[in-house]
């Protein structure tokens, strides 16, 4: 994994990203420039599935808030059809083409709460307060679980490949994610949390410490 350094960090953030189709085509779909694919993503989802039902946790419907190339609902589609998928994304084109709803999650909050909300890879790219807005909406609409991946500054100095990952994101610490998502959910781990609210009940070791 190649580290990002501070300059080269900068220098990315001078540009604003666009979620357009050449966006997703980059990282996303070319294996050449890609993290990883569907099948790699698939381990994801089934992970995250297996813990809800590891826990107990009802799973009929899922919101996933910047979906992309719509990488959640094709796995729903083909192992779990009976669980609804509502996908959001910001660029027309994208939600054309694969299927999603025109939002936007620091203005959108809708009325309906959801099993599941997925929220990966898209607060990093987002103000300090917009930032805040779009958890706080993510909460309105989440009954119960939330999987949440946002890259930190730590992420950019050790772990991030640079020539695979859009550095032009707002380089926050994960101090700053956990303060405001423990707002409303408990971390249970691995980007999984829980509605502090919600009825399930867990092992002291099954969550992170408060």
């Amino acid at each position: 994994m190649a580290r990002v350094s501070r300059r080269e960090a900068e220098r990315s953030n001078r540009e604003a990203p666009r979620f357009d189709l050449p966006y997703y085509e980059r990282f996303y779909l070319d294996p050449s420039t890609r993290i990883y694919g569907p099948e790699h993503h698939g381990v994801l989802v089934r992970a995250v599935t297996s813990l809800i039902d590891w826990f107990g946790g009802d799973l009929d419907d899922v919101l996933d808030v910047g979906a992309g190339v719509g990488r959640w609902r094709a796995w729903f589609d083909k192992h779990r059809s009976d669980v609804e998928v509502v996908s959001t994304e910001l660029d027309p084109e994208v939600c054309k083409k694969y299927g999603h709803l025109q939002r936007d999650i620091t203005k959108w909050r809708g009325r309906r709460k959801f099993d599941l909300v997925v929220c990966q890879g898209v607060v990093p790219y987002l103000s300090d307060r917009d930032a805040e807005r779009a958890i706080d909406n993510l909460a309105a609409m989440s009954r119960g679980f939330l999987y949440f991946e946002a890259i930190t500054k730590r992420d950019l100095e050790e772990v991030c490949d640079s020539s695979r990952t859009d550095l032009r994101v707002h380089p926050r610490t994960g101090a700053w994610y956990r303060k405001r998502l423990s707002k409303h959910w408990r971390a249970i781990g691995a980007g999984l949390f829980y509605r502090l609210d919600g009825p399930l009940e867990f092992f002291e070791l099954e969550v992170a410490e408060p």
